[in-house]
């Protein structure tokens, strides 16, 4: 029979262990990225953060104070919202190739709302994502230069920062490759990129901008289109009544939208795709809206050359849906009320209809509770500073 070892043996091992896992200096550092030249190109993404041991009495970066909520019931939008994101959201992406700084939201603050980025001066991202009407349009299609218009909806921008794939099909990566696409795009903003640079280098105001966010690197797209993305990371929503009594504020919900919520978690169906914290699977589906006649739109299989893709189009996010119709993404729909009824009866029947979709037996009072629940415990707009420049879109 083994003798136990005594209290100095263990010491000794705990010991032991405790140098070989922390070692005189600690793991070997990673290797520092790259100098950046001062040209225009892409700069190497930067390492990831070490971390850093503070010695006693060593001053601590105050942590961002939680997002404040105005007299309108608006959350106050910052600069450094991205920080610390509202009640119930995740901790926000920020991607190595594209770190989030205070100097580029500011900066891409000013990109989105500018007109002189189109071509004739009329169109700004802002004017089919505006903040008065709910980061969209409040228009069936969008609308670009000379007054064209697309062939979908404006989709809302808030909490965009969440999104594997953007635009209705997901063409897009990244929110840096989905706002360089309407720049380019002649029915929307109409600029070819060198000359949209053009624009934006000649106007002095921007120069220092740049530097400061940049790091002193010459203005092209590139950076255009990291400023916006960086910006449109802060355009968030949460801390809506949903999240408040998911908190444990009772009172947060009305009876009505209370009976709405279980509506929406039950019979309902709508977390298979909705589901929280950010109310959407970021999924493609197809539930049959625009998928008769010649001019039916296909969707998600013109990305991917799938024909198990026709008619699928992105979840859209249900936070803000209050202020972001008409809705789908041909706009057809201009109610929540018939956007239930659509789902209640199952969708359109057509050749690739989402097995999800099935009819819901839903009762008039069980319709008009999920309405309630929508409305009511999932709004929370946000109150955005627009640059008073004669730049600025207005509507």
């Amino acid at each position: 029979m083994k003798r136990a070892p005594g209290m100095l043996t263990l010491l000794v091992l705990a010991l032991f262990v405790l140098q070989a896992t922390t070692g005189c200096g600690g793991p070997a550092e990673p290797p520092a990225p790259p100098a950046a030249d001062a040209g225009d190109s892409e700069p190497a993404p930067p390492a990831a953060p070490e971390a850093v041991s503070l010695a006693v009495g060593e001053p601590v970066e105050a942590s961002p104070p939680m997002a404040e909520i105005n007299a309108d019931g608006k959350l106050v939008w910052r600069p450094d919202l991205w920080k610390s994101p509202p009640r119930g959201l995740p901790p926000v992406p920020d991607p190595a190739y594209n770190g989030i700084s205070v100097e580029k939201v500011e900066l891409g603050r000013l990109l989105y709302f500018d007109k002189r980025l189109s071509k004739d001066g009329t169109v700004s991202c802002a004017s089919c994502h505006h903040p008065a009407t709910g980061f969209s349009n409040a228009q069936r299609f969008a609308a670009g230069i000379g007054g064209q218009l697309g062939g979908r909806n404006s989709p809302t921008v808030y909490n965009a920062a969440y999104q594997n794939e953007t635009f209705w099909d997901g063409r897009a990566k990244s929110l840096e490759e989905q706002a360089m696409g309407p720049i380019e795009n002649p029915i929307e903003m109409g600029q070819p990129l060198h000359e949209m640079i053009a624009t934006v280098n000649a106007i002095p105001d921007y120069k220092p901008l740049f530097v400061k966010a940049f790091d002193n690197r010459k203005i092209n797209e590139n950076w255009v289109v990291q400023a916006i993305a960086a910006f449109e990371r802060t355009i968030l929503t949460g801390d809506a009544p949903f999240d408040r009594f998911r908190a444990g504020d009772n009172n947060a919900l009305s009876e009505g939208a209370q009976r709405g919520l279980a509506v929406f978690e039950g019979k309902g169906r709508c977390l298979l795709c909705h589901m929280a914290p950010l109310f959407t699977d970021n999924v493609f589906h197809n539930l049959g809206v625009a998928s008769e006649g010649d001019k039916a739109d296909a969707g998600r299989m013109d990305v991917t050359k799938n024909e198990k893709d026709w008619g699928k189009f992105k979840t859209p996010t249900l936070r803000n849906v209050s202020v972001t119709g008409p809705y789908m993404h041909d706009g057809s729909e201009t109610t929540l009320e018939s956007i239930v009824e659509l789902y209640d009866k199952g969708g359109v029947a057509n050749k690739n209809l989402d097995p999800l979709m099935q009819p819901l037996g839903l009762t008039p009072e069980e319709k008009a509770d999920l309405v309630t629940f929508m409305k009511e415990g999932l709004t929370r707009e946000i109150e955005i500073l627009i640059p008073p420049s004669a730049e600025a879109a207005s509507n």
